[in-house]
């Protein structure tokens, strides 16, 4: 059945009825369709729209459905247009013509709005529960982690000794912001675009507030065209979720460096990792190097509907049918992605010692030895060029810093003494670093601290949203 025929004279061709259905795409909105059509003809009956009795009948022909869709004793039928069109020429199938009336007051326009926030809504608590999940893996690790030294680096250069915990937690403060910037835009689309009709609401006295109330949201739409014109919280969305996937990127990308054998940082765990068809003592990074594939496909997403938008004038125009098929298509890939990504991380196995070992190589202590002399009272811009100058010394010897007699130490600096040789251990490197925000276990503790409560709070919080 279609909604809109009565004005045409003939059928539509049927390659053009194909290139109109949006039916495959979304259907999987049929529970807020419902929803929302639910809370619709309550208002009807309740404002005197259409009688109390009608309004009854349409409820529970409504409920029944659902029920029967979610039993799969209703299969939704992919010759319908849209599932809007379906769930009312399935209501009218089972309760007669009161299910006509379903459909007064309002447009699919912002139909078709409400059902997408609503379904969007409720994603977004999804996809940030899992990031919290997500958050406390990588809290877990750091807590296993404290102690366990590694090469920092810049520009792909070993840099200076860290700790893994403090490594990872990096990426905990990135969740943390993309933890931000979903409850932001779950918070700004959190207003309820039905009553809004095609663009310039309706004659009808229609109460949007109760509307609203009943499905939940802050408040209605204030201006009619902007609501059924509006995809700005998908865009928003599609957004925050390219950010989530360009962190799980590139924390896919160190993950796939520390599995080579040139590193050896980590072993994944056989459950999440695939062989070779031809080799095999292969063991493959898959899930890291699909995460940062599919980031280019979630980009894609977004662009997408940046690009259908960006012409579209006032009010709604079919190019915006196009907002759906990226917008699922980006949720549904970042979910995966992180579930997926939280596995692998859970069950890594971190190698200590090979990371220690690595620290130790690659003269990471340099930047302490400057700093050494400069306690002493060397000016750091002379303590960097005698530094640089030990380190060059070191590798035309093949030697490390750490195989320096005291007596080629001084050859560079009479400041150097004995003590020097616990300025560079790799412990006292790092444990000197206790700045807020360093390395060291304390300032890393602190870290773990701020993140169990941040985790704590935002899991309450995801509770009250509905």
């Amino acid at each position: 059945m279609k909604l809109w025929g009565g004005r045409f004279k003939s059928g539509v061709n049927e390659l053009v009825n194909t290139f109109n259905a949006s039916i495959s795409i979304d259907s999987r909105m049929y529970k807020e369709d419902i929803i929302g059509s639910l809370a619709h003809v309550k208002m009807l009956g309740r404002q005197g729209i259409i009688s109390s009795k009608d309004s009854e009948k349409i409820v529970n022909g409504l409920n029944e459905i659902l029920k029967r869709i979610e039993n799969g004793v209703i299969d939704i039928d992919n010759a319908s247009e849209d599932i809007h069109s379906f769930i009312e020429s399935t209501l009218t199938y089972y309760i007669g013509d009161e299910g006509k009336k379903l459909h007064t007051g309002r447009s699919r326009n912002d139909q078709v709005a409400l059902d997408t926030k609503l379904y969007v809504k409720k994603y977004l608590i999804v996809v940030a529960n899992q990031v919290l999940n997500l958050q406390t893996v990588i809290l877990n690790k750091a807590k296993e982690n404290i102690n366990t030294i590694m090469p920092g680096y810049t520009h792909m250069q070993k840099a200076q000794p860290i700790t893994f915990a403090h490594h990872i937690m990096a990426y905990a403060e990135m969740l943390k912001r993309d933890y931000g910037r979903l409850v932001d835009c779950y918070d700004r689309m959190n207003e309820m675009p039905l009553g809004s009709g095609a663009l310039a609401t309706s004659t009808y006295p229609i109460d949007r507030n109760f509307v609203s109330n009943e499905l939940g949201f802050n408040n209605p739409t204030i201006n009619s065209i902007d609501s059924v014109s509006d995809r700005d919280y998908a865009i928003e969305a599609l957004s925050a979720l390219s950010l989530i996937m360009m962190h799980l990127s590139r924390f896919s990308e160190e993950v796939i460096l520390w599995c080579t054998d040139e590193f050896n940082f980590v072993e994944l765990d056989d459950a999440y990792s695939t062989g070779s068809s031809i080799m095999p003592q292969k063991k493959n990074p898959d899930v890291a190097e699909l995460v940062r594939g599919k980031t280019g496909r979630v980009y894609g997403d977004l662009m997408t509907l940046l690009t259908v938008m960006k012409g579209i004038p006032l009010a709604y125009n079919k190019d915006m049918q196009e907002d759906k098929e990226s917008l699922f298509d980006g949720l549904d890939t970042v979910l995966l992605s992180i579930q997926t990504f939280t596995g692998m991380l859970d069950t890594m196995k971190i190698k200590k010692d090979v990371m220690n070992k690595a620290a130790s190589g690659g003269f990471t202590n340099a930047t302490d030895v400057a700093d050494y002399l400069v306690k002493k009272g060397e000016a750091f811009r002379n303590a960097h060029e005698i530094v640089g100058k030990i380190v060059l010394y070191c590798i035309d010897e093949n030697k490390t810093i750490y195989d320096l007699t005291l007596g080629e130490f001084k050859s560079f600096s009479p400041f150097f003494e004995e003590d020097v040789y616990k300025a560079i251990d790799l412990i006292t490197c790092v444990e000197g670093r206790s700045v807020m925000g360093g390395p060291s276990s304390s300032s890393v503790q602190n870290q773990i601290s701020l993140l169990e409560n941040f985790i704590g709070e935002k899991l309450e919080v995801l509770k009250c949203l509905k």
